[in-house]
């Protein structure tokens, strides 16, 4: 159900593992490369390499900003669409108080049982079990509603068919939110190859002056592994630490239960 990227084939540690080993990778090839050039022409004419490797380095950080933003804007959409989700139902079991019997009931026991199928989880065929099923009540609610517009046409009745609308709309909204809205991959392997190329050209500016910082290099490429890290937790919805908070969905299903 999630839209196949490259990178989502690998857990988020072994990405992190592997980028590391790459990148150091890169730099200690970048490395021999510039002191084998170094000794075979001590004046290489090349003085203005580091100018070169800042200013990629300068572009790098730039496209990690943009990149985290974006990542950063989709995660923050997903977590107010289960905000709104939750107040739409709320507002929808509300107003099928106000229907006649049996109406009344069979949609608040209904939606009773909508709200747990929303709370999203780590295991996937659950999760798409889940899914068919809300699918399921969201056609009995609407059914509900259909017999009741057309034998007690009224403005309650039409805020109640405006809530389940609402309803339906905003699981469209976090299914797209949460299976299509991604980073693009190719950004996503921009970002992965030109760091790993920035990476290597640091190393080999150091080979050119024969001189380089161990420690220094290793700490650059951990910071960058861990803003890759940032990136990619941020763009998938079930793996990782970064998580889309469930708990007004939770609340609200504990609110609807002690109702019963």
């Amino acid at each position: 159900m999630n839209t196949p990227q490259p990178l989502d084939q690998l857990p988020i540690p072994i990405l992190l593992v592997l980028f590391v080993l790459l990148s150091l990778g890169a730099n200690e090839i970048g490395f021999r490369i510039g002191a084998l050039r170094k000794r075979r022409d001590p004046e290489p004419g090349e003085g203005h390499i580091g100018l070169v490797v800042g200013a990629i380095l300068g572009l790098m950080a730039f496209l990690l900003a943009i990149t985290v933003g974006m990542a950063a804007d989709r995660f923050d959409n997903r977590r107010g669409l289960v905000l709104a989700e939750t107040n739409a139902i709320g507002t929808a079991y509300l107003r099928a108080g106000y229907l006649t019997e049996p109406a009344s009931a069979e949609s608040q026991a209904l939606l009773r049982e909508y709200v747990p199928l929303r709370i999203a989880g780590s295991n996937l065929a659950e999760l798409e079990a889940a899914l068919v099923r809300a699918e399921e009540v969201q056609a009995e609610l609407w059914a509900i509603a259909e017999d009741v517009a057309r034998t007690e046409g009224s403005d309650v009745v039409a805020l109640y068919i405006e809530s389940v609308n609402e309803v339906i709309d905003l699981h469209t909204s976090r299914f797209v939110a949460g299976v299509y809205a991604r980073v693009p991959a190719s950004v996503l392997w921009l970002l992965v190859g030109g760091v790993i190329l920035s990476l290597g050209l640091v190393g080999y500016n150091a080979g050119l002056d024969r001189k380089r910082n161990p420690l220094i290099s290793i700490v650059l490429i951990i910071s960058l592994g861990a803003v890759m890290w940032l990136v990619v937790d941020l763009d998938r919805p079930r793996d990782g630490l970064l998580q889309t908070s469930q708990q007004p969905l939770i609340d609200l299903q504990e609110k609807l239960e002690a109702d019963q």
